[in-house]
Order: structure tokens, then C-alpha cells, then sequence
């Protein structure tokens, strides 16, 4: 493997690609140390190379003012991060390009939430943003999907993994 494609870091720590996926965490709690608008608009650039059938670029990123944050009222203040950001994606122009759109912009997410983590920065995924009147507080555009409401900032820790099933309980062969 290509030694770019292989390292990537956490902080200052040097981590190969299996242990960053293995390590990321949704985030209970955060410090108030800022996260730049800089650094997070950095991260959605790379973030766009996702899989993206079409070429159709369905995301949409919106950041959460305070009077909103309020207003969403969430039951932990998404863990008091420094950042509160939602992610649509935009309908498509039928069924099968709609559910398309709402795969590539959960690729668009996890590449997010990895290169945010590369530079030691997590994130609380909440779904709140489902909600009937928590999409009208958060301006939703008719069609839209929100993928998720993100607390974003600096962990004040990162919690241990939660067991997994085993993939082979996942997999199945066809003739």
C-alpha cells in the first residue's frame, strides 16, 4: 500500500487508516476549546471526494447559530461543543436518485467525522433533526433528508468501543 494512503494522525499521534476507523467515537463531551470555521470548511473540501454517483454533490452543510442551538433544545446540549452542524442532503430527481443522494452524504459524513479525528477533533451525532418541528427550526428545504445534527469540538474524552457482532454473522454467499 502506498505510504500516504496508509498514515494519517490523531493530534500529534501517527495512525495508520485501520486504527483512526477503529478508534473514532460519537463524543458525550467536549472541551470549549474552538474549532475554526477554517479547519472545519478544510475538512468538508476533502470530505467531498466521497462516492458520489452523478456527480450530483447532494450534501449541505448548515451550521447552527446560538438562538438556533437554543431552540433545538437538546436534552445534553450536544455535550457542550463549541460547534453545532447539521448535514442534509438534497432530494433527487426520482426514488433511486433520492436514496443515492442519501448514501453519498453519509460518505460525505464519515469522511468528515475521520479527518476530523485525524486532527483530534469528535463529534456527537445526534438525529434530532428528524423531527418535524426541529427541521422547521432548522429551515429544512421540502425534499430534504437530515442526516444528522453533529456536535462538533475537542473531547474531553474518547469512550471505548462498544462490542460488535463478529462480521462473519454478517456475510452470506449466493450460488
Amino acid at each position: 500500500m502506498t505510504d500516504y494512503l496508509k498514515e494519517e494522525r490523531v493530534g500529534d499521534t501517527v495512525m495508520d487508516i485501520d486504527t483512526l476507523v477503529r478508534t473514532r467515537r460519537n463524543i458525550k463531551t467536549f472541551t470549549s476549546e474552538p474549532v475554526s470555521r477554517e479547519q472545519l470548511m478544510t475538512w468538508f473540501e476533502a470530505a467531498k471526494m466521497a462516492p458520489n454517483h452523478k456527480m450530483t454533490e447532494p450534501w449541505e452543510v448548515v451550521f447552527v447559530g446560538p438562538e438556533t442551538r437554543a431552540k433545538l433544545n437538546h436534552k445534553a446540549d450536544f455535550g457542550g461543543a463549541p460547534v453545532v452542524l447539521a448535514v442534509l442532503s438534497k432530494p433527487g430527481s426520482n426514488e433511486k436518485e433520492h436514496f443515492e443522494n442519501t448514501i453519498t452524504t453519509a460518505c460525505f459524513i464519515q469522511n468528515f467525522l475521520l479527518l476530523a479525528y485525524n486532527d483530534g477533533v469528535g463529534a456527537r451525532w445526534a438525529s434530532l433533526g428528524s423531527q418535524p418541528q426541529n427541521r422547521e427550526i432548522l429551515e429544512v428545504p421540502t425534499g430534504h433528508e437530515v442526516l444528522g445534527v453533529f456536535g462538533i469540538g475537542y473531547p474531553r474524552e474518547v469512550p471505548e468501543p462498544k462490542l460488535r457482532q463478529p462480521m462473519a454473522d454478517k456475510v452470506r454467499n449466493l450460488p
